[in-house]
C-alpha cells in the first residue's frame, strides 16, 4: 500500500456501495486500484498521465473518475459514508457555511462544449444500479446555471478562478459542495448549499436535511437567507452589516428589532474554515486542473469523501 491509498478498513467501507458490472461491457479493472490512483492524482495534482504504473493504465483511472463525476458515483459514495456517521451518532449537525476561491490553472481553459457523458454510455448502467433517488442531472444541473459555460470557471480579483461553496459539520467535515464561477457572490448559493445537504438513513425513513443550526458570516446578512431559515425552522446565526443596522435605525420601530446573534456559537463558525484548509490540502483541489466543471466538483468530492474516511 503506497502513501495516500485505502487502508483495508477504509476501502471495507467503501466496498459494498462500489458499481458492479452488468458484464455487457468487459471486466472493469479494480476498483480499489482504481480508486487509489484517482485519490493519488487529487492529492498530488500530478498529470493524468504522469500516474504512476502501480495504478493501471491512466486512461482508465481518468475514464472512471470522469464518469463517475458525471452520473453522481462520487456523491452517493459521500452519502453512504455519511449515512454511516449518523447513524453511529457521529455528525455535529451545529453546521457552518462559507465560500472559497480556487485559482484556476491555465490547463483548465478551453474545454470541449460537448455534454456530460449520459447514463447509457458504456459502463454507465453499472454506476446507476446503485444510485438512490437523486437524478442525475442534480450533479451537474448547478454548474450548468451558474454561466461561464456551465464550466463554473469565472474572473475575480484572483484572476481566472473558481468558488467552492460548501457547509461543514461541527468536526470540520464537507457536508455539501457547490462549484460555480470565481466571481459569484456567496449569498446567492446560501440556499442551493444548504438544500444540497442529503444524509440518508441506513434503515427505514427519510434522509436527513435539516441542520440543527446554521452559522455564517456577514457575506450571509441578507433579507433572503434569513427568511429561509425562519421558513424552515433552522436557528442561526448571522452577524448584522453595519449598513443594515443603520438602515434598521433609521426606520425607528418600522425598522424591526435586531437579529438575534450569539457570540458564542459564532465562535465555532471556524469548522468550516478548517474543513476548507483539509479540502486544499489536496493539490488537485487548492489549484484547479479540471477542465471541465463536473469533473472538478467530482475532485473535490473525492477530496471530501477521504476527509470524512479518515476523520
Amino acid at each position: 500500500m503506497g502513501r495516500g491509498d485505502l487502508t483495508d478498513t477504509e476501502w471495507e467501507r467503501l466496498r459494498p456501495f462500489m458499481p458492479v458490472s452488468n458484464r455487457r461491457c468487459g471486466r472493469w479493472r479494480d476498483h480499489r486500484q482504481v480508486i487509489d490512483g484517482i485519490l493519488h492524482r487529487v492529492r498530488t495534482g500530478v498529470h493524468w498521465r504522469d500516474l504512476p504504473d502501480r495504478f493501471g493504465p491512466w486512461k482508465t483511472v481518468y475514464e472512471r473518475h470522469r464518469l463517475w463525476s458525471a452520473n453522481g458515483t462520487w456523491e452517493r459514495l459521500l452519502q453512504q459514508v455519511q449515512a454511516a456517521a449518523d447513524a453511529a451518532g457521529e455528525i455535529d449537525w451545529d453546521i457552518s457555511v462559507d465560500s472559497t476561491i480556487v485559482r484556476a490553472h491555465q490547463h483548465a481553459a478551453s474545454a470541449r462544449t460537448d455534454p456530460p457523458p449520459a447514463p447509457t454510455d458504456s459502463k454507465g448502467d453499472e454506476a446507476l444500479e446503485h444510485q438512490d433517488e437523486t437524478p442525475w442531472q442534480s450533479l451537474v444541473g448547478r454548474l450548468v446555471e451558474v454561466g461561464a459555460g456551465g464550466e463554473g470557471l469565472g474572473r475575480s480579483r484572483g484572476g481566472f478562478t473558481s468558488k467552492i461553496h460548501l457547509s461543514a459539520d461541527g468536526f470540520c467535515r464537507p457536508l455539501s459542495l457547490i462549484v460555480t464561477p470565481g466571481q459569484r457572490a456567496d449569498c446567492t448559493q446560501f440556499v442551493p448549499v444548504l438544500e444540497k445537504i442529503r444524509v440518508p438513513r441506513l434503515g427505514l425513513g427519510r434522509p436527513r436535511r435539516k441542520p440543527d443550526s446554521v452559522a455564517a458570516d456577514k457575506a450571509y446578512s441578507n433579507g433572503p437567507c434569513r427568511k429561509y431559515l425562519r421558513r424552515r425552522g433552522i436557528r442561526h446565526t448571522i452577524p448584522e452589516k453595519a449598513d443594515s443596522r443603520a438602515a434598521r435605525l433609521r426606520k425607528g420601530s418600522r425598522g424591526g428589532r435586531p437579529p438575534g446573534f450569539d457570540e458564542e456559537r459564532y465562535k465555532r463558525r471556524n469548522t468550516v474554515e478548517r474543513a476548507i484548509n483539509k479540502l486544499k490540502n489536496s493539490r488537485a483541489v487548492a489549484t484547479r486542473y479540471d477542465k471541465r466543471g463536473y469533473v472538478f466538483l467530482g475532485t473535490v468530492t473525492a477530496a471530501a469523501l477521504v476527509i470524512w474516511l479518515r476523520a
